[in-house]
């Protein structure tokens, strides 16, 4: 009887190690944007930023992860020193003649940009993993954007890179609770905006 009650404890105590994981970050910038994109050393530099979700045809809680992305995405350049002025709007792009719609949009914007920034969400959520480690569970939160810059006005040619950040590791669980933060995360790893 002892036995099995040691044998028991010890069973929960490795359970529990297994579970109680530590996260890590990983960015991956593919190809690797060559400054960063803001330009916060010029008081008056302004952006107009158009984002668009690009979610896989089976993605659930849609409505969710679009809110979480626009409060991450807002918050992002409110509060960094990005640029002195930003406008933020949520468009749906086009695959075909996206440069004439970003012109189209620039040129109704509140201040005529410096810089458009295109930033199409395509993942954005939690992540997974049952038994795919020496851990039980592997997860985390995970974020995939398509970043497309251009010129002031809107003209191009366009560059663009794509991000893959992620915040996972054995034994962590997150939920949705933390989405717009990680977006949030993101932006910061991938525009590379000073510090005030």
């Amino acid at each position: 009887m002892i036995r099995k009650l040691l044998l028991a404890e010890a069973i929960a105590v490795v359970i529990i190690f297994l579970l109680s994981g530590c996260a890590s970050t990983t960015v991956t910038m593919t190809p690797q944007p060559p400054t960063s994109l803001c330009q916060a050393a010029s008081d008056r530099a302004s952006a107009l930023v158009l984002w668009a979700p690009r979610w896989r045809p089976n993605q659930k809680d849609v409505a969710l992860r679009e809110a979480a992305a626009q409060q991450g995405i807002s918050r992002f350049f409110e509060t960094s020193a990005c640029f002195a002025h930003t406008e933020v709007r949520r468009v749906s792009l086009e695959s075909a003649g996206q440069q004439e719609q970003v012109q189209r949009l620039a040129a109704s914007a509140e201040h005529q940009p410096d810089r458009v920034l295109v930033i199409v969400v395509r993942e954005l959520g939690p992540i997974v993993k049952l038994l795919s480690s020496a851990a039980l569970v592997e997860g985390g939160t995970e974020v995939v954007l398509d970043v497309s810059y251009y010129g002031a006005h809107g003209s191009g040619p366009a560059s663009q890179y794509t991000v893959h950040w992620q915040n996972a590791g054995p034994g962590v669980v997150k939920g949705v609770a933390t989405l717009p933060t990680d977006m949030e995360a993101a932006l910061i790893s991938s525009l590379k905006p000073s510090t005030r």
